[in-house]
């Protein structure tokens, strides 16, 4: 059974401040199964942004969910990560999205090597 979408990212906000990495939450969406996008600003102008993969499970109960790098480089910049947030939300209006600051882009995500 898979975590509710709010459990979820309270866990990870916790989790990012254990790892003295800054996190807050930009937008609150559905508690139950709103879909998590988590975005790391490197503090350089540089982000990544995470967003479930399309499997969006594991096949290992350890790992409750799998996320995917949501563009083609390895960085974008922070002009480009709003406006597609823009989208993503106008799309789905239960989205969560995470803002954690790392500069050295630290997620603590499970990534699908598929």
């Amino acid at each position: 059974m898979r975590l509710r979408s709010d459990i979820y990212v309270a866990a990870y906000l916790r989790l990012c401040a254990s790892q003295n990495v800054q996190a807050v939450l930009r937008r609150r969406g559905d508690g139950a199964a709103g879909a998590i996008f988590v975005s790391v600003d490197r503090g350089d102008g540089r982000s990544t942004l995470y967003a479930p993969s399309a499997g969006g499970q594991s096949d290992d109960p350890a790992i409750e969910r799998l996320w995917r790098r949501a563009h083609k480089d390895e960085t974008i910049d922070s002009f480009a990560l709003a406006e597609r947030m823009a989208r993503e939300i106008a799309f789905d209006g239960d989205l969560w999205w995470i803002e954690a600051e790392d500069r050295d882009g630290r997620h603590f995500l499970d990534i699908d090597s598929a």
